[in-house]
């Protein structure tokens, strides 16, 4: 099922951003029907090694878990937002951050945690949410080699292999995972579902970009990469590396066969939050608004990928919004039947 609503003027404003002549329909090379499309990436030998170092109760509900990761080569925190019946088995989300993944409180926490009521959203619901904290730029991917300014970042490796186990072992999980993410984390998310569809159930991606096809493209992930100083080609390597295609979750989409998914943008033009009485104003929808333009214009191409090959979605175009937290916490409340769905609550 699709539930879709078209913002002509956001689009305008998406297409400005990246060039008219860049927008198509056409499948992408190679994967014009479910039997063209790669193998989904799985990995069979899971890391064994990993071991949770400390667990620090900040409340009796929120655990900072810091696991000792070998694929990272340090102690990286996730925090834990735990149910009230602990002793009950249940499922897990895993909610991936934006471009900053903490910052902006020193890597204390997770941005959601600062800028949202994530927190209190699921006091009542019956699930671990795990939010890992830290991977700033990083796509929370597997990276080829050590970046000079943002180190060692093997994310894939520890999300989908060293931390689940530890997840499930220590928080009485289930075995059920779904993810979400937000811009970065969004593109993140998707990326690691088609990868490793036998791990998620579903999938949540609030402002993202889910194509690496085109050239500009690619550009816009460089171009987030370098806001933390690093570079993308130690990333996925040069533009016409297989990487780049390795992780398009547009070009793998077919791993999304059957898994409940959820897509929400907005325009790019300024909404409530911006105009409304105590609002941030015209100066902040400046900042966020060709951002989230730009994001329009990628979940247009993407919903165009999932409806080529008749994958069921839940696609949502907000009629304006720019790239600004306070709508991915609407968002996140939008997205939670999908995620509720996929996880068997």
């Amino acid at each position: 099922m699709h539930r879709r609503v078209l913002a002509a003027l956001g689009t305008g404003i998406a297409l400005s951003i990246f060039g008219s002549g860049v927008v198509s329909a056409q499948p992408l090379p190679g994967t014009g029907s479910s039997e063209g499309a790669p193998a989904p990436f799985s990995q069979s030998s899971p890391a064994t090694s990993a071991r949770i170092d400390k667990v620090e109760m900040l409340t009796d509900r929120r655990a900072a878990v810091f696991v000792d990761s070998p694929a990272m080569g340090k102690i990286v925190q996730v925090q834990v937002l735990l149910p009230a019946a602990q002793a009950v088995s249940r499922p897990t989300l895993y909610v991936l951050d934006g471009v900053s993944a903490g910052k902006e409180s020193n890597y204390a926490e997770s941005t959601w945690t600062q800028k949202t009521d994530i927190v209190d959203f699921f006091a009542n619901k019956n699930a671990n949410v795990v939010l890992p904290v830290g991977g700033s730029s990083s796509y929370y991917t597997d990276w080829n080699v050590p970046d000079p300014i943002l180190g060692v970042n093997m994310w894939e490796t520890f999300l989908t292999q060293e931390l689940p186990p530890l997840i499930d072992a220590r928080f009485s999980g289930n075995g059920t995972n779904a993810i979400a993410g937000v811009s970065m984390g969004a593109q993140a998310a998707m990326d690691l579902i088609t990868r490793h569809p036998d791990l998620y159930t579903g999938v949540a991606g609030l402002s993202g970009c889910y194509d690496n096809s085109q050239n500009n493209l690619k550009d816009a992930v460089r171009a987030t990469v370098a806001m933390n100083g690093g570079n993308a080609t130690n990333m996925w390597g040069e533009n016409a590396d297989l990487r780049w295609v390795e992780h398009d979750p547009s070009r793998n989409a077919e791993a999304l066969r059957g898994k409940d998914v959820y897509i929400s943008v907005g325009t790019g033009l300024p909404g409530p939050y911006e105009l409304g009485p105590g609002g941030s104003g015209l100066e902040v929808a400046a900042q966020g608004g060709p951002l989230e333009a730009a994001a329009l214009y990628c979940t247009t191409l993407f919903d165009t990928r999932l409806r080529s090959l008749d994958i069921d979605a839940t696609v949502v175009y907000r009629p304006y919004g720019i790239h600004q937290w306070v709508y991915w916490q609407d968002d996140l409340r939008e997205s939670w039947p999908t995620l509720e769905r996929a996880l068997g609550l």
